[in-house]
């Protein structure tokens, strides 16, 4: 593990593999290490050196007290970014992840060289608002959910039917999300990084090239604010992938990574 001191804090991120570098960006109340299950290995063995690190909220980065904003967030990247001077970078992003990637395309563009958004949205609307307003109210009350009922929820959240309607791919979410490390707990500031404003005029302004990675059955992303998405970036196509939910990079990663290696691929 190593660290680039960024934006008044400290980030810890690792680097595997050779070639051309590409940062992945992971969303909320979760650790870069996530990328390690599938997309790093699938990078890597694509010729390319894959970036990982933990957003601020997720130790061994620090965890500054307070709330997080967007900014902050999009703030450290940059920081991080010009730290290993990748720039221009190639850059992957999942959910708040794909925020960050957003932003920096549009206020950062020499950092640039291309993006794959995955499970996006420009914009928010009443389900989302009030998806995000409920972690916020769960961060301000201090609240910590016992772990049982934390992996329950989040597999709710994050996967698609076909999932949840098979009993042996279930009972594996369910054992996995139970025992795996509960970054949420250190997490809680980041429950207001979030779209606080439309940002589907700034995105016409980004130039450049750009996937969005779409899920069918994403709840916290749906597919349609994804599209918005697509549409408004001048040079961005969309990808759906069928049968997964928010953590479809999860669910459906031989699909995803090869959409993802794809673009990065001719660009």
């Amino acid at each position: 593990m190593a660290y680039v001191f960024t934006n008044g804090i400290r980030l810890a991120y690792e680097r595997r593999g050779r070639g051309e570098r590409v940062l992945l960006i992971m969303g909320s109340s979760a650790g870069g290490r996530v990328w390690t299950l599938h997309q790093t290995p699938a990078l890597t063995a694509a010729g390319y050196q894959a970036v990982t690190f933990d957003n601020r909220g997720i130790a061994p980065s620090d965890v500054p007290p307070g709330r997080y904003c967007l900014d902050d967030m999009v703030a450290d990247t940059a920081g991080l970014i010009r730290g290993l001077a990748a720039a221009p970078c190639r850059i992957v992003g999942v959910s708040l992840g794909a925020l960050i990637a957003q932003e920096l395309a549009i206020r950062h563009p020499e950092l640039v060289r291309c993006a794959v958004l995955i499970a996006t949205r420009g914009r928010t609307d009443a389900a989302r608002r009030a998806h995000s307003t409920a972690f916020q109210a769960l961060a301000a009350a201090g609240i910590e959910l016992p772990a049982e009922a934390e992996s329950v929820f989040s597999v709710f959240q994050g996967l698609s039917p076909a999932s949840l309607n098979d009993d042996a791919t279930a009972a594996l979410w369910l054992e996995s999300f139970r025992l795996s490390p509960n970054d949420a707990r250190t997490a809680r500031g980041q429950a207001w990084a979030d779209l606080d404003e439309d940002r589907l005029d700034a995105l016409r302004t980004v130039a450049a090239p750009c996937r969005v990675i779409a899920f069918a059955d994403d709840l916290v992303s749906p597919p349609h604010l994804g599209a918005e998405v697509a549409d408004a970036i001048p040079d961005c196509d969309l990808v759906e992938l069928a049968s997964c939910g928010h953590l479809g990079y999860l669910e459906r990663p031989a699909e995803v990574n090869a959409a993802i290696i794809e673009f990065l691929d001719n660009h």
